[in-house]
């Protein structure tokens, strides 16, 4: 992790989840356990390399588990973990306040 220029906990929360890809992977693993090439097809545009690091991320800050399954061919699963799923009702909230924000204002984002 970065270090931190202040020792707000908000500042630490969003080097985590700042950026495109990791609330879309969290989104994407709300209902349940993917395997990567599953997050790839719900994510077209994201890189295959950018992908594995946006989940290392993830991983390490305890919001996904992965978990490997031996044989072949390989198999590698992830969902998230207690912590991870205690983040989907805040990410639900912040897109209603933009569908709010935007009908109120009649925008058409």
């Amino acid at each position: 992790m970065k270090d931190l220029v202040s020792r707000c906990p908000i500042e630490e929360v969003m080097q985590i989840l700042s950026g495109r890809w990791p609330t879309l992977l969290i989104y994407y693993l709300k209902d349940g356990t993917k395997r990567f090439s599953d997050l790839r097809r719900d994510n077209p545009t994201i890189s295959h390399r950018m992908l594995t690091l946006e989940l290392r991320k993830l991983e390490l800050a305890g919001i996904v588990r992965r978990t490997d399954f031996d044989g072949y061919p390989r198999r590698v699963e992830y969902d998230l973990t207690p912590s991870g799923k205690t983040l989907v009702p805040l990410l639900g909230a912040l897109g209603d306040w933009w569908d709010e924000d935007a009908a109120a204002s009649g925008d058409a984002r």
